[in-house]
């Protein structure tokens, strides 16, 4: 227990025979529960964990997907788990070592003491974070925050795509976790969710990790175009769920303005170009200052619109 309260930890695993024995041997003491969800791997990665587990069944589950389902699906089996055993505070660590277990202490800290319903790890405080991660990765991580800032509004968290964060019962259970991307984008979808619901969400300083021996799955070529279509949607999503639905506001309005008028206003301003470069015909004053007008005035409604977001979530860290 840790400030009184059960602790449970979600490990979500696929083919992590060579780390997992890591993970499970450096787990704090406090750790009531580990909660072990196999994706179908096809190492012995299952053997490993059952060795542990008989000899600790009171603290070690382990769940086996018969179908491969991505990280995000076994983190939502090992969720659904903790709140099955009425676990209050669920961390997710991945398998690969990769996740300091020093660091929980400072992940739960804020959750147990009711200060916050979401605690989500931040590799990007240190600034030793420029120097260890991969810098193809460091680049993907900044642009993908960036998308997740507006797409979730909560416009103050950054590192979008760190796994290491640690849940309290009450939102686990509020949230609909079958709806939650299931792959790479799952950190990401479950601040939209959460934000609906105005949990309250903090960013932890934590040590990044690498060259322990793990082995990315990330592919970025294919992970960003991929999660930025999700967002896109999610963001949308969050619109209507939460300003149209649940509540009214005008930022709604702000932010479909804001985009009409820019499309068009960039759309009438290639037309000029098209005619220039293709016919050589001279740009009709009227339809240049017409398309600069909706230009400046969609990117304005925008603006506004993201600051009256930024304004309505300010309380939920």
């Amino acid at each position: 227990m840790y400030e009184g309260k059960t602790v449970g930890v979600v490990v979500p695993c696929h083919n992590e025979e060579t780390q997992i024995g890591t993970v499970i041997e450096t787990m704090p003491q406090y750790v009531d529960r580990i909660i072990i969800v196999d994706d179908v791997s096809s190492d012995g990665t299952c053997d490993v964990v059952r060795r542990y587990a008989e000899a600790m069944p009171e603290r070690i589950r382990l769940i086996r997907h018969e179908v491969n389902g991505g990280v995000g699906k076994a983190i939502v089996s090992g969720y659904k788990a903790a709140v099955e055993e009425r676990i209050e505070l669920t961390a997710v660590m991945a398998g690969d070592a990769q996740m300091d277990p020093a660091d929980l202490p400072a992940l739960l800290g804020p959750v147990a003491c009711d200060e916050i319903d979401y605690s989500k790890g931040n590799r990007l405080f240190t600034g030793d974070a420029w120097n260890i991660i991969p810098r193809y990765r460091y680049l993907g991580n900044s642009a993908l925050s960036l998308m997740t800032k507006i797409a979730s509004g909560y416009w103050h968290v950054a590192d979008s795509q760190t796994g290491y964060t640690v849940a309290n019962l009450r939102s686990l259970s509020t949230i609909d976790l079958d709806s939650l991307y299931p792959r790479y984008g799952f950190p990401n979808d479950v601040l939209v969710h959460m934000n609906v619901y105005d949990f309250r969400v903090r960013d932890v300083p934590i040590q990044p990790v690498y060259n322990v021996g793990e082995r990315s799955g990330i592919r970025l070529w294919k992970v960003v175009p991929t999660l930025s279509w999700l967002l896109f949607r999610r963001f949308w999503w969050r619109m209507g769920q939460k300003y149209v639905i649940r509540d009214t506001h005008p930022l709604v309005l702000f932010y479909a303005f804001g985009g009409l008028f820019s499309l068009l206003g960039l759309g009438l301003g290639l037309l000029e170009a098209w005619q220039k470069v293709v016919h050589g015909l001279s740009p009709a004053v009227p339809t240049v200052v017409l398309a600069a007008l909706l230009l400046i005035s969609g990117i304005q409604f925008t603006f506004f619109a993201m600051w009256f977001d930024m304004e309505h979530n300010r309380t939920l860290k």
